[in-house]
């Protein structure tokens, strides 16, 4: 079969003919043509007002995760003894480009064309869609040029919140800037190798390609931490610490290996650190009704911020309601961001707890956390951190935070539900007393009284979440051979992408805007219930949340009660948000 070149008149690349012959193709191959709803064939996207741009899904044979292969060859997490039970990937499946140490994602320059630094060209003020996004960091940070100059979102010494001055190396040259030193990365942030992990994002809805824009509510899982479930049933399946036998001792393994990967991901300095519990919520539970219980009485004080989930205000309020304690607010400013003026002013002799979140999930803010945490101490309060939309977006390290307690939840990580982690400091965790009774945590029991098993057995009481631990172990190793750095670089590229051209849109209100922000949009639009924004999107395959993100208090703080709130992560691309755009421009124009 001969394939020629399709071309515009203008004599650059015809992308519709593209399109007809890729379908073409696809229908000719074995089984092309078995399923006509994976099938790449152009969407008349529409909202009664013309087409929207073109967004195609890639072949069903590329795009479905389980035709390509592990690295490896192994789901990873499985235990190199058991490793070698996996079968091995088709040797008709793709291959994936990896760096020479076997990492994930990161193209070799000299096996992979480098993108051109050229801004591609525009079409309504929108940057041309991409399908399934860019071919890598370096196109993304050249469409950013123009927007970094617009929006001038720099911080004091000239970089961008978390992303370091040598960073925005390439746009300074482009703009005739002085140069400061080299970049050291190798090759760039391949984001279709990326997407291809994500069985889900081959998905459809409405006939259209499934665009998830809903990470903050929470987050898919790679093919890695799927078959990890599935080899942890197949293969280790059992209770563990209890028995003697062979798949006990397999599971105990994975289960506290799994808890090894958290202690290192977190940086804590013992896995006896890390308590597994069903999430965030359950761990800030946990700490309010053991610790606080404890520690905390009447006329204490706790502190929260204005920017709290419920999750990290109503546990507080209910053990100072039962104590007779004080529950007191930092105020935010206009942008979003806490003020920490206001917060010194609330620290005295009688605050006990700082409990604050570590990034908003309403409006994206990161807090100064480190600074929070440093005057807490110095007041002599305990400190816990609500890191359950930070840990998939910024490095974390609790030794230097120096925060008492630290939770997140694994489903916000790219883990399944239903597990999640509270860190406590080994010191603080022998003064606090476990919250359920039963086994597992437990030393010795008699009629008269019970010994308790030491931190962190003392707080898991019953059988545990098991496979699920394993799998948020198997997700933390995905993410760690990413790169955090270059996820943090990537995503924050692409929300300034989206901030740009949402923020373009006549009416549109975007609520929160701190300098310091990470993968959240949050924004109104005038005429419209949140809810009917929300389902347009939907009829376009395009997820977000609308309503109140179960944060009332930021957005009333507002005069607000429910936005629309697309969220980014690290599978997401400048073609996906440009559609995103193309919606909501529409209902803008139509009201």
């Amino acid at each position: 079969m001969t394939i020629l070149t399709p071309t515009s008149e203008a004599g650059g690349l015809d992308l519709a003919a593209l399109s007809r012959l890729a379908g073409e193709l696809f229908a000719e191959l074995p089984g092309g043509g078995t399923n006509p709803a994976l099938a790449p064939k152009p969407q008349d996207l529409t909202l009664n007002d013309g087409p929207l741009p073109q967004f195609e899904a890639a072949p069903a044979g590329q795009a479905h995760a389980a035709q390509a292969p592990r690295q490896g060859g192994a789901a990873q997490g499985v235990p190199q003894a058991y490793a070698a039970a996996l079968p091995l990937p088709s040797a008709s499946a793709p291959s994936r480009p990896v760096n020479g140490n076997g990492g994930y994602y990161f193209i070799n320059e000299a096996s992979h064309p480098q993108a051109s630094a050229a801004p591609l060209p525009t079409i309504e003020d929108r940057v041309t869609p991409q399908s399934f996004g860019l071919p890598g960091q370096d196109t993304l940070k050249a469409l950013l040029g123009d927007v970094r100059e617009i929006n001038g979102s720099r911080d004091s010494s000239g970089g961008y919140y978390f992303v370091q001055p040598e960073q925005v190396q390439a746009h300074e040259a482009r703009a005739g800037q002085p140069q400061t030193k080299e970049r050291s990365v190798p090759g760039g942030f391949d984001v279709d190798a990326v997407r291809r992990d994500f069985p889900i994002l081959a998905e459809r809805v409405n006939g259209k390609p499934l665009i998830w824009l809903d990470n903050a509510a929470t987050t898919h899982k790679p093919r890695q931490v799927i078959e990890r479930l599935a080899y942890f049933y197949e293969h280790e399946n059992s209770n563990i610490h209890r028995a003697a036998h062979e798949l006990a001792a397999r599971a105990t393994d994975a289960y506290e290996g799994a808890r090894n990967t958290v202690a290192r991901f977190l940086g804590a300095a013992s896995s006896e650190e890390i308590i597994f519990v069903r999430g965030a919520t359950e761990g800030i539970n946990l700490v309010a009704k053991s610790w606080g219980a404890k520690h905390i009485g009447a006329g204490d004080e706790i502190i929260v911020s204005h920017l709290e989930h419920h999750a990290n205000i109503v546990p507080w309020q209910q053990l100072a309601a039962e104590k007779g304690a004080k529950l007191r607010v930092i105020p935010v400013d206009d942008t979003g961001q806490v003020l920490l003026d206001e917060y010194r002013k609330l620290l005295n002799p009688r605050t006990r707890l700082v409990a604050v979140t570590h990034v908003s999930n309403a409006l994206g803010t990161i807090t100064p956390i480190h600074e929070i945490v440093a005057l807490a101490k110095a007041a002599g309060a305990r400190t816990l951190v609500d890191g359950a939309q930070s840990v998939s977006h910024l490095r974390v390290n609790v030794q230097a935070l120096g925060a008492d307690f630290f939770v997140f939840s694994g489903h916000k990580v790219f883990a399944p539900t239903g597990i999640g982690v509270v860190y406590g400091r080994r010191e603080v965790l022998e003064q606090t007393p476990p919250w359920q009774g039963g086994g597992n945590m437990i030393a010795d029991v008699t009629f008269e009284r019970t010994l308790f098993q030491p931190p962190p057995a003392r707080f898991e009481a019953g059988t545990g979440n098991i496979a699920d631990a394993v799998g948020l172990g198997a997700a933390l190793d995905y993410l760690q051979n990413l790169g955090l750095e270059n996820v943090a670089s990537y995503e924050h590229d692409l929300l300034e992408y989206a901030t740009h051209h949402l923020a373009s849109i006549p009416g549109l209100r975007l609520i929160g805007t701190a300098l310091q922000k990470t993968s959240v949009l949050s924004f109104v639009l005038p005429g419209y219930q949140t809810e009917e924004i929300g389902r347009a999107l939907n009829e376009e395959g395009i997820a977000v949340r609308s309503g109140h993100h179960c944060a009332q208090p930021i957005l009333r703080r507002f005069g607000l009660e429910a936005t629309v709130r697309p969220s980014l992560a690290f599978y997401n691309t400048c073609g996906e948000i440009d559609h995103l755009v193309a919606v909501v421009r529409r209902l803008a124009q139509r009201r």
